[in-house]
């Protein structure tokens, strides 16, 4: 597949460059669907807020939207990252003064998850690992990803999609891959991502004034014991749009009319 290093093919980088060395840079996941990029306003005003939020100059809109129209020439249908990282610098921790921020943009087959998950529901499980609490990174999807990878690695039965994280409050947070919403008397209620974890676009899409998608929605702190006693239960992404989920533990629901209402939503507001 594809990959860009600030707009040329390459697959290599500077050992000194700092996503590599710190974790220093944020990325988005997002898709291409016959060539078109949905919600790519969206991911750009996201990648951008990220990228500010760790005083990275972002890249510009317009050679972000040239990559991908690099991509969609050859792979009009597959999975696209977005990485920017603050560039290459000495030894330490200190931002290089002069730093030139770098881009890559990758493309790799779509995720290749069974039909019946969207409209079955999935099942899901609970990690151990603890999301540590850092406000001054609380949404933002940086490149330090590794209490991700821990969770991640709890399990290896195919049959679970998700892993559900909290924090060390016993607040659950989000999926390892995903954001979370409860289904409470016709309500949505998302987590409180003030301390940690990341908002996700299709997350905000859901939760800002004025949504069309016909439910309103509150962002409250839960715990497990208000997440089993909830109505329904939803997972979002910008690759997987919404699933329902059908079993946490001895959880289980039924009935899946609000996550279907949602992705016919979702695919409207996609275009």
């Amino acid at each position: 597949m594809v990959i860009l290093i600030d707009g040329q093919p390459g697959n290599q980088l500077p050992v000194d460059d700092r996503g590599f060395a710190y974790g220093d840079g944020v990325f988005r996941t997002l898709s291409l669907r016959g060539g078109i990029t949905p919600l790519l306003e969206r991911h750009y005003a996201k990648l951008a807020g990220d990228c500010r939020a760790l005083g990275i100059r972002p890249p510009a809109e317009a050679d972000l939207r040239a990559d991908l129209a690099q991509i969609a020439d050859r792979h009009p249908d597959c999975a696209v990252r977005i990485t920017v990282t603050r560039g290459s610098g000495g030894r330490g921790y200190a931002m290089p003064e002069a730093a030139q921020p770098r881009r890559i943009v990758s493309a790799s087959s779509l995720p290749d998850y069974p039909a019946q998950w969207s409209r079955d529901g999935v099942t899901v499980r609970y990690c151990s690992t603890i999301l540590a609490s850092q406000p001054l990174l609380a949404g933002i999807k940086h490149l330090n990803r590794l209490e991700n990878v821990l969770a991640r690695a709890e399990w290896n039965d195919p049959q679970i999609a998700e892993g559900l994280l909290g924090d060390s409050a016993g607040h659950l947070i989000e999926g390892t891959r995903c954001n979370l919403f409860i289904i409470e008397q016709g309500t949505l209620v998302t987590p409180d991502l003030s301390a940690c974890g990341v908002a996700g676009v299709i997350r905000q899409a859901m939760i800002e004034p004025g949504a069309s998608h016909g439910f309103s929605v509150r962002i409250d702190h839960i715990d497990r014991a208000r997440l089993e006693n909830a109505d329904g239960m939803l997972l979002v992404n910008s690759l997987i749009g919404v699933w329902p989920v059908a079993r946490l533990g001895e959880r289980q629901w039924t009935g899946f009319s609000v996550a279907h209402h949602l992705q016919e939503w979702l695919d409207e507001l996609a275009g």
